[in-house]
């Protein structure tokens, strides 16, 4: 059983967040739980090196599979994923602007969905995930991943910006931030601000701001859970416990506590671990 933050290499932080290795094994038999995946500021590609997963999103009745090598916009509904028995993948959660750099691809299309990274990087991808395939190691799957990563940053359809660092800004903040400052720090227009904003990261930053405090509070209850709500809203920048239960029902449909306790439930907490925020290992 793994789960796992990495640190990526040096070169590729203005691009990547992390490397998220998840695995697990279960029984013959075993009946998995589905994992309740709660809104994150993130856009990921992820290696299926073994089963796939199975997506189900709120009021569809049939379920969506993930690709070998699937590029997932953010999402700002909460989704439930059904995992094979013999579950490995590497989630590589990019700088929100950094996939709009790499590929020129409008974020916005890909809000609340996921395509095939073989229709965007073709041949070059699919090499990479067979590769990956082949070995059993975490830290040779790492290095494969980065040296395609390497790859993909020598040739940007785009390059950075001021307004790319504007979603690292709201990503490390505990309170409430001014809209109007953040466009003026980016030397644009409020207009200008929200449209490119909006087209790098999938969706407006306000909403971004208010999916960044969500899963803060989320992950604080996770690593937490005897503290109580109203602390950790104080602490994640709400204003009071009754602008959290806003923000949970706003994204869940669910008070906070019973959001929590649907988490309980996760395929993880079979091998007795829980999904926190993770210190960050090189």
């Amino acid at each position: 059983m793994i789960l796992r933050d990495f640190l990526p290499g040096p070169s590729l932080r203005d691009y990547v967040r992390k490397h998220q290795v998840i695995r697990f094994e279960f029984e013959a038999g075993t009946i998995i739980p589905p994992k309740v995946y709660c809104p994150r500021p993130e856009i990921c590609l992820i290696f299926s090196l073994r089963n796939t997963q199975q997506v189900k999103y709120p009021g569809c009745m049939d379920y969506s599979i993930h690709y070998r090598c699937t590029i997932s916009g953010l999402h700002t509904v909460v989704t439930n994923r059904f995992t094979g028995s013999d579950f490995w993948v590497l989630q590589i959660v990019l700088q929100p602007s950094a996939l709009y750099l790499l590929t020129g691809i409008p974020a916005q299309e890909l809000t609340n969905t996921f395509i095939d990274a073989e229709d965007v990087w073709g041949k070059e991808i699919r090499t990479v995930h067979e590769q990956m395939c082949n070995t059993d190691g975490v830290e040779e799957v790492i290095r494969i991943a980065e040296l395609f990563l390497e790859r993909l940053i020598r040739r940007p359809k785009y390059s950075l910006q001021g307004i790319d660092k504007v979603s690292a800004v709201i990503l490390n903040q505990n309170r409430s931030l001014s809209m109007d400052k953040l466009a003026a720090d980016a030397c644009l227009s409020n207009r200008q601000f929200q449209r490119r904003f909006a087209e790098r990261t999938g969706i407006g930053p306000k909403l971004f701001d208010k999916v960044v405090r969500f899963e803060k509070a989320f992950f604080m209850k996770n690593a937490n859970p005897h503290l109580d709500w109203l602390s950790i809203a104080l602490a994640c920048g709400y204003y009071d416990y009754q602008h959290l239960a806003k923000d949970y029902k706003y994204f869940t449909n669910l008070t906070p506590t019973g959001f929590y306790e649907l988490d309980t439930k996760a395929p993880e907490r079979t091998f007795g671990v829980v999904e926190v925020r993770q210190e960050l290992m090189v």
